[in-house]
């Protein structure tokens, strides 16, 4: 039986989805020659819900087993509906290999931690779960009901994983969670201990960290930016600039705790990314022009920015919905033309740089620096290899080398 794996969503599910394939012997390298698809789905909005679902109905001459988080709010429709024959919870994506003829819903509970180890990988880079589930309970959000509570996996599978990566040719590693910043709450270390240890195994070049909250950056995880593995870039999630928003969304960072943070950790060297949802109900122009003002004095290099659609089964989505889409998409503009600058004076420092070579096309190979910038080499160099560039043009969009 030939499976494909489909991923939608986070590096969580880019994590789950290598775990999987390391589970199973025959993986089709599209659909059409797969007998079976795994859709590993992501239900963060509505849109994302949608996403799956029509690729679910793109496949239906195939067998179908759907995981991930949209197991959760669509599975049962789905398998009732007959556009699906099975429905599994997160905790059986381990043991995946054992369920491939089975029909059904079989979730589970929240109460798993991954134990397997992640042996190889299909990528230059190797995305690292250190962490699952969320005790935050933040009003637009769906995941800490369909991901659980907060707990940590443990350090020796970490660590394991990371070595036996690492003697396989893996050297960069991106440290992924639900909520990763709360790392070790539960197991009596933390996530700065676990980023000193694994700094220090054998051909470790570069760890990278997915977003964290405010709260959880601690000096001594500060400290580790300056260690030369950790790449000098983090993203610290505000999703606003206003604090009567933040309260609305019931969030617990505010601006008089933040922005000094920020201040700091630029006034470092650090490039500094964040998420920001323009739209959120509740969102009157006096609140955006006070989270504009705010949002300026910000030295953010990097920035998501999520148009707010309503997640069925939130508090969210039970507020009235009073901000248009047209003025939502206005707003965004705004905020990405500002990091848009920010970002390109923070590239003029011309700085040298250590790239990480992640594709080539054409003669032309593609990377990112240790500040999460792109850079485009006109010249092939290897996937997975590493490449100091001193000397490089300065684009709107990614930096640019001769060598």
């Amino acid at each position: 039986m030939k499976i494909f794996i489909k991923t939608f969503g986070c590096r969580s599910n880019i994590f789950d989805s290598e775990l999987m394939k390391n589970r199973l012997h025959y993986l089709a390298k599209n659909e059409e020659e797969a007998d079976l698809i795994i859709v590993n789905s992501c239900t963060v909005t509505n849109f994302a819900d949608r996403d799956f679902r029509k690729y679910i109905n793109k496949w239906q001459n195939k067998k179908i087993i759907l995981t991930g988080c949209g197991a959760y709010t669509q599975g049962e429709k789905l398998f009732k509906n007959g556009k699906i024959q099975a429905v599994l919870g997160h905790k059986y994506k381990e043991n995946i290999d054992e369920f491939l003829n089975f029909k059904g819903i079989k979730l589970g509970d929240f109460d798993f931690k991954n134990k397997t180890i992640l042996k190889k990988i299909h990528k230059t880079k190797a995305f690292i779960k250190i962490q699952e589930g969320c005790d935050f309970e933040c009003a637009y959000c769906i995941i800490p009901k369909v991901r659980g509570h907060s707990r940590s996996i443990d350090e020796k599978v970490i660590l394991e994983e990371v070595n036996i990566l690492a003697q396989n040719g893996v050297n960069e590693f991106v440290l992924t969670g639900i909520n990763m910043g709360s790392y070790g709450k539960d197991t009596n270390t933390s996530l700065a201990s676990l980023i000193k240890k694994l700094s220090n195994i054998r051909g470790v070049k570069r760890i990278r960290l997915g977003s964290l909250e405010p709260s959880q950056i601690t000096d001594e995880l500060i400290e580790l930016t300056q260690n030369g593995v950790l790449e000098k870039h983090l993203h610290i999630a505000l999703q606003h600039t206003s604090d009567k928003m933040l309260r609305i969304m019931k969030r617990r960072n505010r601006i008089f705790s933040t922005l000094p943070l920020f201040e700091k950790l630029a006034d470092m060297g650090l490039a500094l990314g964040s998420d920001f949802i323009v739209g959120h109900p509740g969102e009157s122009e006096e609140i955006w022009l006070e989270a504009l003002e705010n949002f300026k004095k910000f030295p953010l290099t990097h920035i998501h920015i999520f148009r707010y659609s309503p997640r069925d089964g939130t508090l969210s989505s039970k507020m009235k919905q009073d901000v248009k889409g047209d003025v939502a998409k206005k707003r965004a503009k705004i905020l990405e033309e500002i990091v848009k600058k920010n970002n390109f004076d923070f590239r003029s420092k011309k700085t040298p740089l250590l790239v990480h070579i992640e594709d080539n096309k054409n003669g032309i190979s593609f990377g990112y620096d240790e500040f999460y910038n792109k850079m485009k080499l006109l010249k092939p160099f290897e996937k997975g290899e590493w490449v100091r560039v001193e000397n490089y043009e300065v684009k709107d969009d990614m930096n640019v080398a001769q060598k």
